[in-house]
């Protein structure tokens, strides 16, 4: 779960979501504390700026937090260590780097135990943060530096001060196993009696649930899915239905040479293995070529746009199975037509 700060009105009108400074760090170790289900929170506050090492500089996001964010967010470190207690309590000037940053600033260089400058302050790199790419949104998770929450607040963005030790979010990871909804109402309630707020007031921040947002996004895939299908269904028909137009046109066109065969010994079941293996060929070649083309394809767009892709073998292997599948399917009609012809009127036919 998000737990954010909320709006607040304004001679009648609605201020931008986080206007209300009302969540604290105290507020979750309330919620730790209180709620079994929940395996930790962790405050936050973020601040976009300049992270410069060397001649070297990058634009990007710096999370203030503790060590209970990498809880929440099931992060590893690719290297390095955690903050210490000491460095949480006393606003250390160290710093956990993104994947992101570490190749922007450093290359392939070791980053741990650099100085690198945070806006004006100058901090060690004591960590970096195992690679996870792009979130629901689309936004690059690897490009953040994550301080001490002191050090964010008083080095960075300031003391609020109307509420300093407000926090911009808190993050809730509950046990595995657990009732999401339920624990959804547990957090709603503590969080109402905290900030002691009645059933008739405006609550003061918004819980967002991410298993939500993935079950809209796998509906959602799952809509684009059923498309994909859906086309690639078409597409079979009409080629399947080529094919057999293929193979009809073929058999007309060879009809003197399979009444000659039939009339020399060869069986009904021969003729229809003949043109059966004839579809299925022509399906496999086809899907054969389509593979290649793909893999032409995927290598292109993937040097052009620079992500990486993997191409199955299993996969490739289940697509030319397919096509034959449907040269079966399809050119069976044909083949039959063709091994019930009669040698004496085939022989005939002009």
């Amino acid at each position: 779960f998000i737990l954010m700060a909320s709006f607040r009105r304004m001679g009648g009108a609605r201020t931008a979501a986080g206007s209300v400074q009302s969540l604290t760090a105290d507020h979750a170790t309330l919620l730790e504390q209180q709620l079994p289900s929940v395996a930790a929170v962790a405050p936050e506050i973020n601040a976009n700026t300049q992270v410069v090492f060397g001649n070297l500089n990058w634009s990007t996001q710096v999370v203030g937090s503790d060590n209970r964010y990498l809880v929440t967010r099931n992060w590893t470190l690719a290297a390095g260590r955690e903050f210490t207690g000491q460095e949480i309590a006393s606003g250390g000037k160290v710093a956990i780097i993104g994947d992101t940053v570490r190749e922007e600033l450093f290359g392939e260089g070791d980053p741990i135990g650099e100085t690198i400058r945070v806006n004006k302050l100058n901090a060690t790199v004591i960590g970096l943060l195992g690679a996870k790419g792009q979130d629901l949104g689309g936004q690059d998770q690897d490009d953040m530096v994550l301080m001490p929450l002191r050090t964010v607040r008083t080095r960075l963005t300031g003391l609020n001060a109307a509420n300093p030790n407000a926090v911009q979010r808190l993050i809730v990871k509950v046990h595995d196993g657990e009732n999401l909804d339920y624990a959804e109402e547990d957090i709603v309630s503590v969080m109402n009696n905290a900030m002691r707020i009645s059933g008739s007031d405006e609550e003061p921040f918004m819980l967002r649930n991410f298993s939500e947002m993935v079950a809209t996004r796998a509906a959602t895939q799952a809509i684009f899915n059923s498309l994909l299908a859906g086309v690639a269904s078409v597409s079979l028909l009409v080629g399947g239905t080529g094919i057999m137009n293929i193979m009809l046109v073929s058999v007309t066109e060879r009809t003197r040479e399979i009444g000659l065969r039939l009339a020399v010994g060869a069986s009904p079941r021969q003729i229809l293995r003949q043109f059966l293996v004839e579809a299925v060929t022509l399906c496999g070649l086809g899907g054969a070529v389509g593979i290649l083309v793909a893999i032409a394809a995927v290598a292109v767009i993937s040097r052009a746009f620079d992500t990486p892709a993997v191409i199955e073998p299993q996969i490739a292997v289940l697509s030319l199975a397919f096509s034959a599948l449907i040269g079966t399917f399809f050119g069976y009609y044909p083949a039959l037509k063709a091994s019930r012809l009669q040698p004496i009127d085939a022989l005939r036919y002009e």
